[in-house]
């Protein structure tokens, strides 16, 4: 099961993520969303679980628990939409 992670405090590592999620079951992976030009994070990141009952206990005690005196928002990840493609027209 994918999971979003969201409010997560910008210092946040993925070995964090990980560790974070371990005392529920085995992850796959865990990732923090960074910006692409600055490398930043972006406050939110995706953990990837195999066992689903490991992941819904996850999602039910991480979902509003304060970590760094944030509050963290974890459900479900939704699949991602199809975007558009950016259509390129020279203009003369």
């Amino acid at each position: 099961m994918n999971i979003y992670v969201g409010n997560l405090p910008y210092s946040m590592e993925d070995g964090e993520l990980r560790q974070m999620f371990e005392e529920f079951g085995a992850v796959d992976t865990a990732s923090v969303v960074k910006d692409k030009f600055t490398g930043r994070s972006r406050g939110f990141g995706f953990v990837e679980m195999a066992e689903g009952d490991g992941a819904n206990r996850a999602i039910e005690a991480m979902n509003g628990r304060s970590f760094n005196g944030r509050n963290l928002v974890v459900n479900e990840a939704r699949p991602r939409e199809a975007r558009p493609r950016f259509e390129r027209r020279d203009r003369y």
